[in-house]
């Protein structure tokens, strides 16, 4: 299980990349993204942002525990999901998936409230994960509302 929680919370080894680990996770994102959107629409990453959000909550908690560290760098399993959410309200576009990244990794570097808040209040892999959703959350009301202008 360790194995496998390192696995998934690095995302494959994404994290463990030199410098900015988040934007390497964002990035590692966009192909499973399109993958799953072009094969079973919005919905199909719906699910797979759900899903991954549980899995990471998971892995993230148990990661952080074994190496100490509240909020592990390397742990980019949560700049998938928050990557995700943001692309929900977009079709796989390249355009669009470049706006949704820049707007994502914005608002998950700048912490605007409550994406701050969940940074510094809630605890283990429900924070670690928490903060990047809310980050997702801006991104995706920016990003749908300038494609739908």
């Amino acid at each position: 299980m360790n194995r496998l929680a390192k696995l998934l919370a690095t995302w494959f080894g994404a994290g463990l990349l030199p410098k900015a680990p988040g934007t390497w996770g964002s990035l590692a994102a966009l192909p499973f993204a399109w993958i799953i959107a072009g094969w079973g629409g919005q919905a199909a990453l719906g699910l797979a942002t759900v899903i991954v959000t549980v899995v990471g909550w998971w892995a993230a908690e148990l990661y952080s525990r074994q190496t100490g560290i509240s909020d592990p760098s390397e742990v980019v399993i949560d700049e998938v999901a928050g990557q995700w959410l943001t692309l929900l309200v977009v079709p796989p576009n390249p355009w669009f998936y470049l706006a949704g990244f820049a707007l994502f990794r914005l608002f998950d570097i700048r912490k605007p409230w409550p994406v701050s808040w969940a940074d510094r209040t809630l605890p283990g892999g429900l924070g670690i994960m928490v903060d990047d959703l809310f980050a997702g959350i801006y991104a995706a009301v920016v990003l749908y509302g300038a494609t739908h202008l």
